[in-house]
């Protein structure tokens, strides 16, 4: 009788670790009983990830989660062999686990190039000193942990990718962290506190993300910076900085960045952009940029000199976005209003799409559009969803009015 032949224990090593590799780790660890050649296949696994995912534990009880979720790294460092490149911990009810020192300290006496910590309850963890010298970390990624590099500390030489998020950390921390990982390319900071002063000193940075509450951001040795989303989460006193000089913010942002192609201007950043002297013009045209999208209060004429100094200083954009917030009132009782010839002298040859969020029947607001559809000779799409159905009607039949310079753009009108 013809023996089957066992085509799952014979197959080649580099198909075996690619079907391990694209498995969780719980799944991976339940390949052992397909048979005597794959009981012991995972413990190689250069990748570890202990998620919610992997770890799938079921108990409405605290400490048995915790328990077992210590059992089970525990026992997957303790058979593991070979080189570990990958270590991510996230759990939900991961918290007040001390035992992470001690995963960390054994994870930094190999090659560690991955590291991604997210603590989702409890206080800030205190990152220990062992994380600090894994050298060969390539990225690492942090959440709701605080941080204090030993001294000294020379950064991290590798590291080419940083991912901070609900972090505590002192300004000079931050400083030299950043300037100290020479070879950094992107970074994402969100929702921090100890420092208030972003000083951004990065030669082969191209993506910059981030989202707080901060005083000032400075950019220095930024050339190659392509890709910048940016929120500010408040706005107190940047319209009456009296740092800023003669320049303002706007010149001070955009001239480190002279290779910035897709900028995000959230929250109210735009506010801060236009603190100070906002020129017509920039000094040096951002001439890769092809993608803005930006949040503004049409009632505030500084955001509109501010987003009208972009817009005339980008001469390639081909997509524009719009974001109205429609809960802001008029700053200060200050007319808001700006005078036709802020709108003139401005084509938009390559504007091809545009997006507006929020919108009313704000004379503000519909200039604006007029302005855009009269100065963009190959636009294509002109998305607008307004602010309430209160008057859409309205809205609709006067923005058809407009003069459009392009003969193909079509107007999309999207019900709020």
């Amino acid at each position: 009788m013809e023996m089957d032949i066992d085509y799952i224990s014979n197959l080649p090593e580099h198909i075996t670790d690619k079907i391990l590799s694209c498995l969780s780790l719980r799944d991976a660890v339940r390949t052992s009983i397909l048979s005597r050649k794959w009981r012991y296949k995972w413990i190689s696994l250069p990748q570890l990830v202990f998620d919610n995912q992997s770890l799938l534990i079921s108990s409405q009880d605290q400490t048995l989660i915790r328990n077992k979720l210590i059992n089970i790294v525990d026992h997957v460092l303790l058979l593991h062999s070979g080189p570990i490149q990958k270590f991510k911990l996230s759990h939900r009810d991961l918290q007040g686990v001390n035992d992470i020192d001690r995963w960390i300290l054994f994870l930094s006496r190999g090659s560690l190039k991955e590291f991604i910590l997210e603590i989702w309850k409890g206080h800030r963890y205190k990152l220990p000193a062992s994380l600090y010298s894994c050298q060969k970390l390539i990225h690492l990624e942090i959440f709701n942990c605080m941080i204090r590099p030993p001294t000294p500390f020379n950064g991290f030489k590798n590291l080419k990718s940083l991912d901070l998020q609900h972090i505590t950390m002192e300004q000079d921390v931050f400083d030299n962290l950043i300037s100290s990982c020479t070879l950094l390319e992107r970074l994402t900071l969100m929702n921090f506190d100890g420092f208030s002063q972003l000083n951004i000193h990065a030669p082969y940075l191209l993506f910059f993300d981030i989202g707080g509450v901060f005083e000032d951001v400075n950019f220095n040795a930024t050339n190659n910076l392509a890709i910048v989303s940016i929120g500010l989460y408040a706005t107190a006193g940047y319209d009456q900085n009296p740092a800023l000089g003669s320049t303002g913010n706007m010149i001070k942002f955009f001239a480190p960045l002279p290779r910035i192609q897709r900028l995000e201007v959230q929250s109210f950043f735009l506010k801060y952009l236009a603190a100070g002297k906002v020129p017509e013009r920039l000094p040096t045209p951002c001439i890769e940029l092809n993608y803005l999208s930006f949040r503004i209060n049409f009632c505030d004429r500084a955001e509109s000199l501010g987003a009208l100094c972009i817009l005339r200083s980008s001469p390639n954009l081909q997509e524009l976005e719009i974001l109205v917030r429609p809960d802001d009132q008029a700053v200060d009782g200050r007319d808001a209003r700006i005078s036709e010839e802020y709108f003139h002298n401005c084509p938009f040859n390559q504007l091809q799409l545009v997006k507006l969020v929020g919108i009313s029947y704000a004379k503000q607001e519909l200039n604006f559009v007029n302005f855009l559809l009269a100065n963009s000779p190959v636009l294509e799409k002109m998305t607008i969803k307004p602010a309430a159905a209160i008057g859409g009607c309205e809205l609709l039949k006067e923005l058809l009015r407009f003069r459009r310079a392009s003969v193909r753009a079509e107007i999309i009108y999207l019900d709020p």
